[in-house]
């Protein structure tokens, strides 16, 4: 039985996507979001919110895309694989764990298109 690596977020972008090429001339877009949840404190009664923030990798035709549309504070439904890498700096093993995005679809809202102007969703 194989396994199963699947993300899906909706957030909002904390800083517009930043567009590279690898060698082969392949776009990659680096961007973040923000996932909130919210509860009310039982003892308190106080609304009490929590953030995440996620590092999205997206390639190719969808890293273009990501670049041309994507702008900070925009919010955005990802569906994607976890992936960790590591590396070694001043004896000290550090990881970061990134959402490699397959799919995407911007999501409407005061200053966006609503969801019925939009375009189809966006497989990677």
């Amino acid at each position: 039985m194989s396994g199963l690596n699947k993300a899906m977020l909706i957030g909002r972008l904390g800083n517009d996507p930043e567009i590279g090429y690898t060698q082969d001339g392949a776009a990659v877009a680096n961007f973040s979001i923000a996932t909130s949840e919210s509860w009310k404190d039982k003892e308190s009664g106080q609304k009490m919110e929590k953030t995440e923030w996620h590092k999205i990798v997206a390639w190719k035709r969808l890293a273009e895309i990501s670049g041309e549309f994507l702008k900070k504070g925009k919010e955005v439904y990802i569906e994607g694989k976890l992936q960790t890498s590591s590396w070694e700096k001043d004896g000290v093993k550090r990881y970061k764990t990134e959402i490699h995005a397959t799919y995407m679809q911007m999501l409407g809202g005061k200053d966006k298109p609503s969801p019925e102007d939009t375009e189809e969703p966006i497989p990677f």
